[in-house]
């Protein structure tokens, strides 16, 4: 592995590329649209010795993280506020990046929590800098890098799994020095993420209907608005609730929140799902909220090779045999076949792609779980049946 060969000054960008080195980027405003503006060449290193060089256009920071890959051709504002996203890298496989602009009111959170975005074309459709994705990453000192191959990049993670990565700071392209920084990045599964997305205290939203406690491991603000459209009240609590506090006699359901992060370091949320199942109160788990009472009924999770992020997965529900288009974010999976069948609970849906579990019902308690984000409008309206679904339980 050597430095890359590239003088400084972007008006002298040519040089020579290392053994694993993909080819240097294009012209910067072949790639990055002019109203951007390229901060300069930066370097995406890959843990096993692979690098791509492109521009830099968000933060001029370095970042590392997990790299992920993620295959929708809209969202990617709602990607970038998603909490779940927490500790990533993430890589959007549709060529154009910035088109429809960025409405506040869509943001899924307070800020971006992705380390950092990878695309091939970042665009601006619209000239107000408030509406543009970019100005949002950089006020928020989250990298961005584009005019590299995403597809090529796809692939190889296709073959090989998941990596660790780190997008360097505008101009700093040691080859070596990045990789070494994408070797140090500590392993998803050794990091708290739902501590650092969670809210701190409880609030509360909507007027009027049942109360419904709303866990927080990583909330997107479209669970709360979909609840809250089916005439519930929603109080939301940080991830330290307990069963006690969820289980007052005010609440008339819980709702186990998407987020970040591996669900066996969750020891407080499991114990938490399990007092609800044995109090028999109806409960929602979605996504991590879903592997959390899987493991809280006795079951085992286990890290996908590369995960399950888009929002075109297909999903069966095994009893009506219906088909959804669904969206997903996420990086374990429920191993169905642990499953104890003492439990009450059996799998509802699975993923036509590659079989593993989408849901969770039990068989006598008013309790669903789904992998799935039925709060992505994808379809777009195919999985909003869960909320209705919750809401006829609360009768």
């Amino acid at each position: 592995m050597t430095t890359l060969s590239i003088d400084h000054r972007p008006a002298q960008d040519g040089g020579r590329s290392a053994s694993r080195m993909h080819r240097l980027p294009v012209p910067a405003d072949s790639v990055v649209d002019p109203r951007i503006g390229s901060a300069g060449l930066a370097l995406l290193a890959l843990e096993d010795g692979t690098v791509f060089a492109g521009h830099a256009f968000g933060a001029p920071v370095a970042s590392g993280g997990d790299l992920v890959v993620n295959t929708s051709q809209t969202g990617y504002q709602e990607v970038c506020t998603d909490p779940s996203y927490a500790g990533q890298l993430v890589v959007m496989t549709y060529p154009l990046i910035g088109n429809h602009g960025r409405l506040a009111h869509d943001d899924q959170s307070t800020r971006p929590w992705l380390r950092g975005l990878i695309v091939s074309h970042a665009t601006a459709a619209v000239l107000d800098d408030a509406r543009q994705l970019v100005h949002l990453l950089r006020e928020r000192g989250v990298p961005a890098i584009c005019g590299l191959d995403t597809r090529a990049l796809a692939r190889h993670l296709r073959a090989t799994g998941s990596q660790r990565a780190v997008i360097t700071a505008p101009w700093e392209l040691d080859e070596t020095a990045a990789v070494s920084a994408a070797v140090a990045v500590p392993r998803w599964e050794d990091q708290d993420f739902v501590g650092q997305v969670s809210v701190a205290d409880p609030y509360e939203v909507g007027d009027d209907g049942p109360l419904v406690a709303v866990v927080d491991y990583g909330l997107k603000r479209n669970i709360v608005r979909a609840l809250v459209a089916r005439g519930m009240r929603v109080r939301v609590l940080p991830h330290t609730a307990t069963g006690a506090d969820v289980l007052t006699p005010e609440i008339a359901g819980i709702v186990l929140s998407p987020g970040p992060g591996d669900p066996a370091r969750l020891d407080g949320p499991v114990a938490l799902a399990r007092a609800v199942i044995a109090d028999g109160r109806p409960m929602l788990g979605i996504c991590l909220g879903h592997q959390i009472v899987a493991r809280a009924a006795g079951a085992e999770t286990r890290r996908l090779r590369f995960g399950h992020h888009g929002a075109n997965h297909p999903v069966r529900d095994l009893g009506t045999g219906t088909v959804q288009v669904t969206a997903q974010n996420h990086e374990v999976e429920v191993v169905g076949e642990s499953l104890p069948a003492a439990s009450g609970f059996v799998v509802s849906q699975r993923n036509l792609n590659d079989g593993s579990v989408e849901g969770l019902r039990h068989e006598n308690e008013r309790i669903e779980t789904v992998q799935y984000h039925p709060e992505g409008s994808p379809g777009p309206l195919d999985a909003l049946e869960v909320f209705d679904r919750f809401a006829q339980r609360l009768g």
